[in-house]
């Protein structure tokens, strides 16, 4: 029986993984998401492979691991790949067929004097209510007929499966569960949903138990491949970018446009064209720059004061040592923040101790130096820690045979201290190098990537790629997720090259010590 219980208790975790697997899978496969419904079988059989047979004992260490990496690291690689080749955006993220009849959905307004439905949201019973297929439950304001809409269309309800509030309000049917006013206005769907009826109109939702009868201004004709809006009598064409543009080239583009494969073009583009690639170019060398001084700066400070404090005629070291790595233990924002605030131009701190009031994050220049100096407030107590570390790991005996043999205190610690404590910490700078080349939060919080010059707003004196890439993402007036992924792609190849070589470099350096 003792032997028997831990058999039980590994297949009832199995069994527990198993079940978690098919309700993930569920979900996913109500969406019509494919691929990952394959990924999650392939996982649950995986699973059994593993732990359900007492062979494979490697792998069932190494398998949660393996998943881990799959999910956090090489799976996003690939998605930011597969985005990066494409024009995937806010406005782009549908098919093409999906945006016409998202524009058409879109364009429809109610018909005068047409009267408004009584109306109750709900889905199938049994079904979530936050993403199962909607259904209007509507009560003609002519006839008092009770109906069903779908996005197929109306289909009548026997008056024995509905009952009806006093203003003909459906407030329960069989089959359906209604939905309350937190689910209905939690569906950011229903916005666009409409009914289509027979005369190529539809019924959409207006409030919460209302619905209108509209039609849509908007029609597509399949054989020119067009839009055309009957209110104003304006075609609409497909652009080589994947835009609805008007055919005489006046006025805007539609709201929406589709998605589309674009290949390399989101990287040449940062390479060739010439507005991107100016910015493009001008926040790499300022990125390398901020990247290689930030490191250099940090460290020299921090060996600096590791040196002076590895000193056994010094007293209290202990507690000097605590005061120096207070601003490593803050929270970096709240210190950017601080810094920031110290570095205005009216009411800050630092110009209260200058003669004139230096503009520190509205000049391109007094910026990055604000930002390094900050930063090096940031770095040196880090680098100070791994400094004293490694200087606590050379033995005495080498100091002494040093001093011995007439060395210098300068000649010590250029020919014996620093060779030595570059193996401990050559790692270490790589990692700060890396940290620093993405360094968001520091530039986000203190400049947000400005000033901005030229009367332009997506590239900053002070933008990192990696802010450039957010506010290409995020942040701008026009997000671009496919070039911004581009740009993602350009960061993590050049800081892994950069990185290569300086482990290669690392690497020599142990062999030599």
């Amino acid at each position: 029986m003792n032997r028997s219980l831990p058999l039980i208790a590994k297949w009832v975790a199995i069994g527990a993984a198993l079940a978690v697997l098919l309700w993930i899978a569920g979900i996913v496969a109500s969406k019509g998401l494919v691929i990952p419904v394959v990924g999650i079988g392939l996982l649950g059989a995986a699973i059994l492979v593993v732990y359900g047979t007492r062979r494979n004992i490697p792998a069932k260490y190494l398998f949660p691991g393996l998943v881990f990496m799959v999910a956090l690291q090489i799976w996003p690689i690939v998605y930011t790949v597969a985005t990066s080749l494409t024009n995937y955006g806010p406005s782009h993220q549908l098919s093409k067929e999906e945006s016409v009849k998202y524009l058409v959905a879109q364009s429809v307004t109610e018909v005068a004097g047409a009267p408004r439905y009584a109306l109750t949201v709900a889905v199938k019973d049994g079904q979530p209510v936050a993403t199962a297929d909607p259904f209007y439950l509507l009560t003609d304001p002519t006839t008092k007929k009770s109906q069903v809409g779908d996005a197929v269309g109306l289909t009548d309800l026997p008056d024995g499966d509905v009952e009806k509030s006093t203003t003909g309000r459906i407030t329960k049917a069989k089959g359906y569960t209604i939905l309350n006013a937190r689910e209905v206005n939690a569906r950011a769907d229903l916005k666009d949903f409409a009914v289509p009826t027979p005369d190529g109109g539809g019924i959409k939702r207006v409030g919460l138990s209302e619905a209108f009868v509209g039609k849509p201004s908007l029609t597509y004709d399949t054989g020119s491949d067009s839009l055309k809006n009957a209110t104003t009598g304006k075609t609409y064409v497909a652009s080589q970018d994947a835009n609805w543009v008007p055919s005489d080239g006046k006025g805007g583009t539609l709201a929406v446009g589709w998605k589309e494969n674009v290949g390399l073009r989101n990287f040449t583009d940062a390479l060739t064209n010439p507005t991107l690639r100016g910015g493009f170019f001008a926040i790499f060398i300022w990125n390398m720059v901020f990247a290689v001084i930030s490191v250099l700066s940090t460290f020299v400070l921090g060996f600096l004061l590791a040196l002076l404090f590895n000193d056994d005629r010094l007293r209290l070291k202990g507690l000097w040592r605590s005061i120096l790595i207070l601003p490593y233990a803050l929270p970096g924002f709240v210190t950017a923040l601080v810094w920031r605030s110290m570095f205005n131009q009216d009411y800050g701190l630092i110009n209260s101790f200058l003669p004139g009031k230096i503009d520190w994050l509205g000049d391109p220049t007094a910026a990055k130096f604000a930002i390094l100096l900050t930063n090096l407030w940031l770095g040196f107590p880090y680098m100070f820690l791994v400094c004293t570390g490694a200087l606590q790991s050379i033995p005495g005996d080498v100091r002494e045979a040093a001093k011995i043999d007439g060395a210098t205190g300068w000649r010590t610690v250029r020919s014996i201290i620093m060779p030595l404590m570059l193996v401990a910490v050559g790692p270490l700078l790589l990692a700060s190098f890396a940290f620093n080349f993405n360094n968001f939060a520091l530039i986000f919080l203190l400049t947000d990537g400005g000033p901005f010059e030229n009367n332009q707003t997506s590239v900053g004196s002070t933008d990192l790629l990696i802010t450039y890439a957010y506010r290409l993402a995020i942040g701008g007036t026009t997000p671009n997720f496919g070039y911004a992924s581009a740009i993602s792609i350009f960061i993590f190849i050049i800081v892994a090259l950069i990185s290569l070589q300086g482990f290669r470099k690392a690497a020599a350096l142990e062999e030599v010590n």
